[in-house]
């Protein structure tokens, strides 16, 4: 049995199967909205910020055990970013492990996501990755400052519209 559920975007509207993590974080109360499914059939799902907290943990507890990525995507300028996760079921005996992605779309101005760093450890270094390339603040990371630009760096270089400024000093290099 297949449900349809139509979402309304910007531009055009489009058509997303209700997944079966969906369908259970709905009949558990947990607010959520299925996305289309990628390119390789993995369900995604839209959840708020503000959800963010407790539904990873509620994921934790339904067998998501494993974060294998977290990362950003800026949509374009003036338009929101994004953090998403890729999560993992894994057991043994299993041979393919079930997969999710969840995505929280932040205002471009203020984007504040609660970290998933005391669920899962694996987000330690992919959240300051991504705050250091998008902006995307961690709340509650034990450690949130750059990782591969320097400490006075200005900007988010991977911002679609970033600026790259014409002239960077190292400072005591050495």
């Amino acid at each position: 049995m297949s449900e349809e559920i139509s979402q309304s975007g910007q531009e055009s509207s489009a058509i997303a199967s209700v997944g079966e993590v969906s369908r259970w974080l709905s009949e558990n109360s947990f607010d959520n909205e299925p996305l289309e499914r990628d390119h390789l059939g993995i369900e995604t799902v839209k959840i708020e910020s503000s959800f963010l907290l407790p539904i990873s943990a509620a994921l934790y507890a339904y067998g998501f055990n494993y974060l294998q990525c977290q990362g950003g995507i800026d949509l374009g300028p003036g338009q929101e970013l994004v953090s998403f996760y890729h999560l993992l079921k894994v057991a043994d005996n299993v041979e393919k492990p079930e997969e999710l992605r969840l995505k929280v779309f932040l205002p471009r101005d203020n984007p504040v996501v609660p970290s998933l760093y005391w669920i899962w450890k694996a987000a330690d270094w992919q959240e300051r990755e991504t705050y250091d390339m998008y902006g995307i603040v961690y709340q509650g990371h034990p450690n949130l400052k750059r990782i591969l630009m320097p400490e006075d760096w200005v900007g988010w270089p991977l911002r679609k519209d970033y600026i790259s400024p014409e002239f960077y000093e190292l400072q005591d290099a050495y």
